[in-house]
């Protein structure tokens, strides 16, 4: 490996604790000038230690890409069950709520087997399907073109009937949680989708996991202005929930 000198080890150590790091805060930590600071990132990445981005670097890459749905399905399991369940104590009956699409709301559709009287919209077949096993529960099944990766519905047609309807809640799920960027996800289709149910909804509430925070995907949603909640893990850090609480996010951990 190559030679590391203190202030390179002290970064590591500063980024390990934080899981990213600003030029700004590494000068005057260091009392060093920015050139010297952006040289010393862009060293450790050349040796695969951190991911530099505007601004700073992160110890893990920041922006989301698209994985199927069946890969989705493996990951992160225990945390998006209890992230379910958090989901699940916001539900009331009587509710109209919108389930997007996304493996944590496969979850979410599960646990709902018992639940009712309860009126879903959702985009995602496999929730459809899931809620089909519960009479009490109001299916409304979104049309339009099928996105086989995620087994999602989007498009013009989609868009089309959704404008139709008013709903207490949205739970949606996203590929990142960023505190400038907003919510986002890997594909420009479904984020346009996820602006319309956002725009026919009393409340936001968004179902993601801690390995989210603070990363990127190609099709901005939302700034976090338009979010009520964020169920979570407890991977979350002090920093990123007091940063998301000051933007008027409710974060629930679980």
């Amino acid at each position: 490996m190559e030679k590391l000198i203190p202030r390179h080890n002290d970064i590591l150590k500063e980024l390990d604790e934080k899981g990213h790091v600003l030029v700004q805060d590494l000068c005057e930590k260091f009392n060093v000038s920015s050139v010297t600071v952006r040289k010393d990132l862009n060293y450790l990445e050349s040796l695969g230690l951190l991911f530099r981005n505007h601004g700073g670097a992160s110890k893990h890459v920041r922006y989301a890409y698209e994985r199927n749905v069946d890969e989705k399905e493996n990951i992160n399991v225990e945390a998006k069950q209890s992230i379910a369940k958090g989901a699940l104590e916001l539900i009331r009956e009587n509710d109209c709520i919108i389930l997007a699409s996304g493996t944590t709301m496969h979850y979410l559709a599960r646990m709902l087997v018992n639940f009712g009287p309860l009126t879903v919209l959702t985009s995602s077949l496999r929730v459809a399907i899931e809620l089909c096993n519960n009479p009490n529960i109001n299916i409304i099944q979104l049309g339009g073109e099928v996105r086989k990766s995620s087994t999602s519905i989007v498009g013009s047609i989609s868009e089309g009937i959704l404008k139709q309807f008013s709903c207490n809640k949205l739970f949606l799920g996203v590929d990142g949680i960023d505190t400038e960027f907003g919510i986002s996800t890997s594909n420009a289709a479904e984020a346009h989708l996820n602006q319309l149910m956002i725009e026919c909804s009393e409340k936001v509430v968004i179902l993601g996991d801690s390995s989210k925070l603070n990363k990127k995907g190609f099709g901005k949603i939302a700034p976090l202005d338009k979010v009520d909640y964020l169920i979570t893990d407890n991977g979350i850090s002090e920093e990123d929930q007091s940063a998301l609480e000051e933007r008027g996010v409710t974060v629930i951990v679980k």
